[in-house]
């Protein structure tokens, strides 16, 4: 199994529509979802800091989450604008195979 963590800062007058759009049951998980490779997205809020929040989303294989990438890249990307208005700050933590 693959996972990417990404670390957002939102605008406080956006999180509860950052939480709706990024959660296990938002935008993005439905959007991968269209793909079995795909397994889960978590969404974890930082305790110090009410603004920062982290996503861990889980794929079969970095294969897969490429492979699902290159074919929905406009998708992908119209996605992704959609939303740059809810964050300061976006910042990929890494990139990990579970183990």
């Amino acid at each position: 199994m693959y996972c990417y963590v990404w670390s957002f800062i939102v605008r406080p007058e956006f999180a509860k529509e950052f939480q709706a759009a990024y959660g296990p049951d938002g935008d993005w998980a439905r959007f991968f979802r269209s793909d079995p490779e795909y397994f889960r997205t978590r969404l974890l809020k930082d305790r110090e800091n009410p603004t920062r929040f982290v996503t861990i989303d889980f794929w079969t294989s970095y294969e897969a989450c490429i492979s699902f990438r290159d074919r929905f890249r406009a998708q992908f990307d119209s996605l992704d604008k959609s939303f740059e208005r809810f964050t300061v700050e976006e910042v990929q933590i890494g990139s990990f195979d579970v183990v």
